[in-house]
């Protein structure tokens, strides 16, 4: 029984194809190129402003990383951490934060080491923008705040000029 049904099933699957074409046609196949290339024209620009915010999440991290040292090397030195002759206010804080990543380069500008500190990320290249975080000290506490450049291309942010004003060409941003 089992044999005769598979010899009834070969015997007939010849018949079924006759007469008829298998396989895609040209314009079946120029439609699905056009569709996969429109999906790709939607998408393209979607994904690399993706890829240049995760660039630019590096900074924002370790711009509030930076914030958050100066604050604790504040309270045990009561001044912030600057730059001298043996070490760079980043070794200092000793974070971990290296100063030159391959997209953006790291500094402190201590305008005043009892007052003021400014955290800087200087982009690498156009498509990041810069960043700069400033910490306050007024009465023996302290507050941060953290800039971003109004648009790409602006690699250098100026200091933010107090809590709530950062410099020109910059605006604030919610802390890391």
């Amino acid at each position: 029984m089992k044999d005769r049904f598979v010899l009834t099933y070969l015997q007939l699957l010849p018949k079924q194809k006759t007469g008829r074409y298998t396989g895609f046609t040209l314009i079946e196949l120029l439609v699905v190129i056009i569709i996969i290339g429109i999906l790709s024209t939607i998408a393209l620009p979607s994904f690399l402003a993706q890829a240049t915010k995760a660039r630019a999440s590096e900074s924002r991290t370790n711009i509030g990383s930076l914030n958050r040292a100066q604050q604790s090397y504040y309270f045990e030195n009561q001044q912030f951490a600057q730059d001298n002759v043996t070490s760079t206010a980043i070794e200092k804080l000793n974070i971990g934060i290296k100063d030159n990543t391959t997209n953006y380069t790291y500094f402190v500008v201590t305008i005043a080491p009892t007052v003021k500190v400014t955290n800087k990320a200087t982009a690498k290249n156009n498509d990041l923008k810069g960043y700069a975080g400033g910490v306050f000290s007024s009465a023996g506490l302290t507050n941060s705040i953290m800039c971003e450049a109004d648009a790409s291309g602006i690699t250098d942010v100026n200091e933010p000029t107090s809590l709530t004003n950062c410099g020109f060409g910059s605006h604030r941003v919610p802390l890391q």
